[in-house]
């Protein structure tokens, strides 16, 4: 064996076979280095030992080590409405937990720029994320759910008054933060088809997009907008969900529909796509909410519509 075949048999060693084969030539040694998942601190200390390492060869003055990381593409669901007040970030906050329990590897953004509500939901307000080389590290929320909002970049309460650019860059932040080894992005989009909608459509590509409409005609009428923002995109429609639909009452147990009935399901078999769930109004699962407690972490019954909607989403992920 060579003194550069040791010498590379010794550093593949040391970097646990991430470190390539050394070149050496007038002096200088030269190798690749993979640092895909290492912390800061771990790829640093594994760069100092391998440098230290190769000074070591025989003919060596310099060192030049070239890091690399693998960058997985994540699949990107939206979670999206055409107007404001239909429960959709609840529906994105208990959706993304309830995949989590499933078995899928989940991140969470807030892409509501100008109203950011997932940090209450998932009681991770007050918390502010790191950056590392420039990228953003996620915070942790309710169930150890990886996360990101503008709410954690900027003081609870204080408005945020960008124009669209801006917010858009914004956006771009959040979504190509450090997610580690998450399989799946949860995008909570703002309600509405504005400049965040597009700038996600075009830039950020979602794999897929579900939507969420209470059962009335209102609601259904600016859902099919939303709808059809995203066919014009070409992102494939995972289905829509019907939510608020049904109230029992607490002391009864009798069941009412102030939003209506099956207008949601209804719209699905019209525009030719999945009806992935029927959620029910509840006020359990609005002092949850309220508490940063997600359902869908805790279970009980109103944890059960979420698993379920979180099933048809797997089975739809997987199957691309």
């Amino acid at each position: 064996m060579t003194d550069i075949d040791a010498l590379s048999s010794r550093l593949s060693a040391l970097s646990s076979g991430r470190a390539s084969a050394p070149r050496l030539r007038e002096g200088v040694l030269t190798l690749v280095l993979d640092v895909s998942g290492l912390g800061e601190a771990e790829r640093d200390s594994m760069v100092e030992a391998l440098t230290a390492e190769a000074r070591q060869g025989e003919g060596v003055e310099t060192v030049r080590i070239a890091q690399t990381a693998e960058r997985h593409d994540l699949a990107i669901i939206a979670v999206a409405s055409g107007k404001g007040g239909v429960g959709k970030s609840t529906v994105a906050a208990n959706l993304a937990i309830a995949l989590s329990r499933l078995g899928t590897r989940v991140g969470l953004v807030d892409a509501d720029i100008y109203g950011p509500s997932q940090p209450r939901l998932l009681a991770s307000e007050g918390h502010r994320p790191k950056a590392e080389d420039k990228r953003l590290i996620p915070v942790l929320g309710a169930g150890g759910l990886p996360m990101l909002s503008m709410g954690h970049l900027v003081e609870p309460g204080r408005a945020v008054a960008w124009r669209g650019p801006m917010a858009g860059n914004a956006l771009g932040q959040l979504i190509d933060a450090r997610w580690g080894d998450a399989q799946v992005l949860i995008v909570d989009m703002p309600p509405g088809t504005g400049d965040v909608q597009l700038s996600m459509v075009q830039k950020h590509k979602p794999a897929g997009v579900v939507i969420v409409s209470t059962p009335q005609d209102l609601a259904l009428i600016d859902a099919t907008r939303a709808v059809n923002l995203f066919e014009q995109a070409g992102v494939p429609m995972i289905g829509l969900i019907e939510n608020m639909a049904g109230y029992a009452c607490p002391h009864c147990g009798e069941m009412s529909d102030p939003f209506g009935t099956g207008g949601a399901e209804a719209a699905a078999k019209a525009m030719d796509m999945p009806f992935l769930a029927r959620i029910p109004l509840s006020i359990a699962l609005r002092v949850a909410s309220d508490a940063g407690e997600p359902p869908a972490a805790t279970g009980g019954p109103e944890a059960e519509p979420f698993l379920a909607l979180a099933a048809r989403v797997k089975e739809w992920i997987d199957a691309r």
